[in-house]
């Protein structure tokens, strides 16, 4: 199944029932409904309160949003410990807690414009971390610039846009490299933008931006403890000393917050450590590698491109080698689940012919065509496990 990862994999103590397969609650309870009812508290016309988000925030209206990449709900336990006002917002201390859904996938560029827009992915079109154009090039979102313009390729109008056009303060604080980026533009258009290098500033750029009078929506993102993840683990000391640090900003922010203010923490998805033995990888599989002529996704739900002809083949020897560790669909089949949401037949070609979408603890890797530390990452995420889906939605007043 190729290569182990450089690092050993730590125990991510997470509980069993974190791998049971979940859908997104769009409409209901997901990424998707938290900027609208945002913006119903906020007074935007047009904005539905989905999430019954007035009666908690009465007497609001400035709203700071963090979004701390990877921490999922079934994170929180393991991060308690190291983060004593986490727990606390958790356990409703400080104010209230819940959770929402991500959409699907469940990785960061879909989550992202999921939450800036207020839309599912199928309708606003960002449907993986790497996806095909029209012309058959692989787009890797993260790394998007002006190509393909953000405002065709994402053609929604951000919830920030709409908020700004109704007289409500908007500012964005993210890490500096990514103002301007195609990404960037796609979830959070509308907002004036203020780089933070760090956690500490990300803490005053919001604070600031909620010291100022009237109605405002502000929107922070932290990105640290996802990159521990990913690169050493859940659990080990590296994410440790990350969760520490997401509390050190969150002690800033809830003790910071001024009068007729409120946060809202939220997060992109959760995570999960896979073990060498559950790494399939096209690299080290030939079987694997018949009949394609692209592979696009990532790790944890890969899009596969076939040649004419060969989609049966492929999905039979996926499904053959890949038996319970992953559901194989066609893109179709995969849109009627209703995980994307709607979407309109100028998106569906982003998704693959075939659809793989990892259960348990695996990953589909395709290390002859991405690069190799994907590979060589300790934790993933991206399918449909509570685990990576279940975001926390807490609430400090």
């Amino acid at each position: 199944m190729g290569d182990p990862p450089i690092a050993p994999v730590p125990d991510d103590g997470l509980h069993p029932d974190a791998l049971r397969m979940i859908t997104p609650a769009y409409g209901a309870g997901s990424l998707a409904d938290l900027l609208p009812s945002v913006c119903a508290v906020l007074g935007v016309p047009g904005a539905d309160d989905v999430l019954g988000l007035r009666e908690r925030l009465d007497g609001v209206d400035r709203i700071g949003v963090l979004l701390v990449d990877g921490m999922g709900a079934y994170q929180l336990p393991l991060m308690a410990p190291y983060a004593p006002v986490l727990a606390d917002l958790a356990a409703g201390g400080r104010g209230h807690a819940g959770t929402l859904t991500a959409g699907f996938p469940s990785t960061t560029p879909v989550s992202l414009v999921t939450l800036g827009t207020g839309a599912p992915p199928g309708a606003h079109g960002i449907l993986g971390f790497t996806v095909r154009r029209p012309d058959g090039r692989p787009l890797t979102h993260i790394a998007w610039t002006d190509d393909p313009d953000p405002a065709q390729w994402q053609p929604v109008p951000t919830r920030m846009e709409r908020a700004t056009a109704s007289g409500v303060r908007v500012t964005v604080v993210s890490r500096p490299q990514f103002e301007g980026t195609g990404l960037s533009l796609a979830a959070n258009r509308g907002g004036v933008y203020r780089g933070a290098a760090d956690g500490d500033a990300v803490a005053e750029g919001m604070l600031t931006a909620l010291r100022e009078s009237g109605p405002a929506l502000v929107y922070g993102y932290h990105p640290d403890l996802d990159h521990c993840g990913h690169e050493d683990g859940i659990c080990s000391p590296a994410w440790r000393a990350a969760a520490r640090g997401v509390d050190r900003l969150l002690d800033r922010l809830v003790h910071g917050l001024p009068p007729a203010a409120a946060l809202l923490v939220v997060a992109d998805h959760g995570q999960l450590n896979v073990p060498a033995a559950g790494r399939y990888d096209t690299a080290t599989r030939p079987e694997l590698r018949a009949g394609l002529t692209g592979v696009t996704g990532e790790p944890r739900v890969r899009y596969l491109y076939c040649a004419d002809g060969a989609l049966d083949d492929v999905r039979a020897t996926w499904r053959g080698v890949l038996g319970d560790d992953a559901w194989v669909l066609t893109r179709d089949e995969a849109v009627a689940e209703g995980w994307f949401g709607p979407v309109p037949p100028g998106h569906a070609g982003r998704i693959g012919d075939l659809v793989v979408v990892c259960r348990n603890r695996t990953v589909a890797l395709a290390s002859d065509r991405e690069p190799g530390k994907v590979g060589r990452l300790i934790a993933y995420h991206g399918s449909l496990t509570a685990a990576e889906m279940t975001v926390p939605l807490l609430i400090a007043r």
